[in-house]
């Protein structure tokens, strides 16, 4: 049974559901360094899975039933280890929640990482019953964090779940990692990408910045951006285009660049386009992207996904005010 999905991007294909069951602490913990995570019920986490701020506010009760765990192929990946699967019953504590798996996610590098993680969970069949994203971290080099994944409850008709994979690991130094909210980066900006969309083989992807500070942040052309493979090396041989019209006209990366000022809990986005056609040649894919929102700017990873084909560009279009997205309060 494969352990890592390498063909389509899972952000792309929409088959994440973004609800996850606990929260990592970072305090130092013990001398085996560990940093333990608490387990809370789905409901307490935003749409993005991260824990909320402050003290857990439910926690799962009952008495699951352990369930066995698949060999060690599938129940482990690239420093990630599934250590317990259960099955709830109604008295959980934590409504609409059948399934649940702990794990354990070791960093092996050198650097603080924040990690994103899939789960499959699995029926007698090896079908998928869900896929589940779970956000941890930053932990630290030779450190490691254990948590809770919970599947959602499902529907009446759904199979019954016999085990859970490993699908896919991301990490991305802690002090690049994006953020949608929450406390504001010393940058003053939050920068992050959607979830994007997918038809016929035509990709794009939005990045979004918000003015999180409390003094005017000014943009004036496109996002500067590295690419990188799972292995975390700079990705050559692709052409990044300014502007998006190589690609596709109907991608709204278009137009010539304007200056956007923001002011505070405004909002500006750019637009990331690519086909994954392939042809002649070896595929590219790029997980990871580095963006700097301006020349000089702190950097941040996203992780569109990448999956280029042999086309060898990408196209991105030029930071536009977005008068769509809603002012929101600056946090300190």
């Amino acid at each position: 049974m494969p352990t890592v999905s390498r063909t389509a991007p899972a952000v792309l294909a929409g088959v994440l559901l973004l609800a996850a069951c606990g929260s990592q602490s970072v305090s130092p913990g013990g001398d085996d360094g560990r940093v333990r995570a608490e387990t809370l019920c789905p409901s307490d986490f935003s749409q993005y899975g991260n824990a909320p701020s402050g003290e857990p506010a439910v926690t799962a009760s009952g008495t699951p039933t352990p369930l066995p765990l698949p060999s060690a192929d599938g129940a482990a990946e690239e420093g990630v280890e599934v250590t317990g699967l259960y099955a709830w019953g109604t008295g959980s504590g934590c409504a609409g929640v059948d399934y649940s798996a702990e794990f354990k996610v070791t960093n092996r590098g050198t650097k603080a990482v924040a990690y994103t993680l899939t789960f499959g969970f699995r029926s007698a069949s090896g079908g998928a019953v869900d896929n589940v994203e779970r956000t941890v971290g930053p932990v630290e080099p030779g450190r490691y964090a254990e948590g809770t994944v919970v599947m959602p409850e499902a529907p009446g008709s759904a199979p019954e779940v016999t085990g859970i994979e490993v699908l896919k690991v991301r990490g991305v130094p802690a002090d690049e990692a994006s953020s949608a909210s929450g406390p504001c980066p010393k940058s003053g900006v939050h920068l992050y990408a959607d979830q994007g969309d997918a038809a016929m083989g035509l990709r794009v992807v939005g990045l979004h910045l918000v003015n999180c500070g409390t003094g005017t942040y000014r943009l004036n052309g496109y996002p500067k951006l590295e690419l990188f493979d799972e292995d975390h090396d700079t990705v050559d041989g692709v052409r990044i285009l300014q502007g998006t019209d190589q690609i596709s006209m109907a991608t709204g990366g278009s137009g010539s660049p304007q200056p956007v000022v923001l002011r505070p809990g405004e909002a500006a986005a750019a637009t990331l386009a690519w086909r994954n056609t392939t042809q002649a040649g070896d595929p590219v894919n790029a997980p990871y992207v580095r963006v700097r929102a301006k020349p000089g700017a702190r950097p941040v990873m996203v992780m569109p996904e990448l999956d280029l084909g042999t086309t060898g560009k990408l196209g991105v279009g030029p930071w536009k005010k977005d008068e769509t997205a809603p002012v929101t309060t600056p946090q300190p």
